[in-house]
């Protein structure tokens, strides 16, 4: 392990002290490359604070005093990292011993990879795993009308997934970015878009991740189990303030990234599930509606941003159309990608 391999550790907590010590035991247990580890609360009043006076003597333990929400205080945490890799981790996330070396070693030899994610099992909410254990993620994908999808979710770990390839994104729960990376697609020093507050947020940075020419890179030997609350059958026995969010942040993602070229082919696919999605607020979700409100107060923002990026947009629109498929779409790691070169270099290579 090169000695320039650094790896920030940085977890958000909000009332996770169901999760959150065997979490980071899992994290400090952790073999290969140096680490550090921050941890911001975002004003938890189940005794996650308490759990967390334990650990700091080894965790850097951020406070703050209201709910900032998972974007805003990964960016708290992002902001105070060093490493030259930054692990972004749920607290209901449990790594295998070799997880943050494997990670690193399959991105550290190809500059054009930005993000790197492993495998994913699923686990009950107390840590109990299967003996026939359920993919949880290997990766996001987008479908035409726009829904974003964990890769192999819920089927049976019986031997998929077992090759490096490139993918769309990397589920937040568990993924690692290179900071070269994070400091060419963050926008006003902010890596996660803070109007989100939460989900999606990762989903709309691999869309502006893979614009601006960055890769994301699967493999197979870096696993993790995770306990996942937010599926998409689960939807009516979720917080009314993650429904909500989850409206809004689908047009925001959408008026930031969509370009005229992937709209033009998607465009009835995209209106078929935009129907859909008002139908039910109106029939069953009256307090989703909120988000129109909110769409409205971050609109000139927004659109800000969608300038920035699509100003420095870097791959062709039938590259990104590619990527949205109804399946899973992956695409293999050949060797040969150990030759490209980092987004914004002369010369670099964007298809696979």
């Amino acid at each position: 392990m090169a000695s320039r391999d650094f790896v920030s550790v940085t977890i958000v907590t909000y009332n996770s002290g169901r999760y959150i010590k065997r979490c980071l035991d899992s994290v400090l247990g952790q073999k290969g490359p140096d680490i550090e580890v921050i941890v911001v609360d975002n004003n938890s009043t189940d005794g996650t604070c308490d759990l967390l006076e334990q650990f700091e003597d080894r965790c850097m333990v951020v406070r703050n005093h209201k709910n900032l929400g998972f974007a805003a205080a990964q960016n708290q945490a992002i902001l105070r990292s060093r490493g030259n890799w930054v692990l972004t981790l749920n607290p209901d996330v449990l790594l295998m011993p070799y997880f943050i070396q494997a990670l690193v070693e399959a991105g550290r030899n190809d500059p054009g990879v930005g993000s790197v994610c492993g495998k994913l099992l699923a686990m009950s909410p107390d840590f109990d795993i299967d003996a026939r254990p359920r993919v949880d993620s290997t990766g996001i994908y987008f479908t035409p009308n726009l829904r974003h999808l964990d890769r192999g979710s819920r089927e049976i770990d019986n031997g998929h997934y077992l090759k490096r390839e490139y993918v769309f994104g990397a589920t937040a729960a568990a993924a690692l970015y290179r900071r070269d990376m994070i400091d060419d697609i963050s926008v006003d020093g902010e890596f996660f878009d803070p109007d989100f507050f939460a989900y999606r947020e990762d989903a709309d940075v691999a869309w502006r991740a893979q614009l601006l020419g960055w890769r994301c890179l699967y493999t197979p030997y870096a696993r993790g189990y995770h306990v996942r609350a937010v599926l998409p059958g689960n939807r009516r026995a979720l917080p009314r303030a993650i429904n909500m969010h989850s409206v809004k942040n689908r047009f925001l993602m959408r008026i930031k990234n969509m370009t005229a070229h992937l709209y033009g082919r998607c465009w009835l696919a995209i209106t078929a599930r935009d129907l859909v999605v008002f139908g039910c607020c109106i029939l069953y979700e009256h307090y989703s509606l909120k988000a129109i409100v909110e769409i409205c107060r971050a609109w000139r923002g927004v659109w800000a941003k969608r300038r920035w990026i699509m100003q420095r947009k870097r791959v062709s629109d039938e590259y990104i159309a590619a990527w949205f498929r109804y399946h899973p779409v992956s695409r293999p790691a050949h060797k040969s990608a150990r030759a490209v070169t980092a987004p914004g270099s002369e010369t670099q290579v964007v298809e696979g």
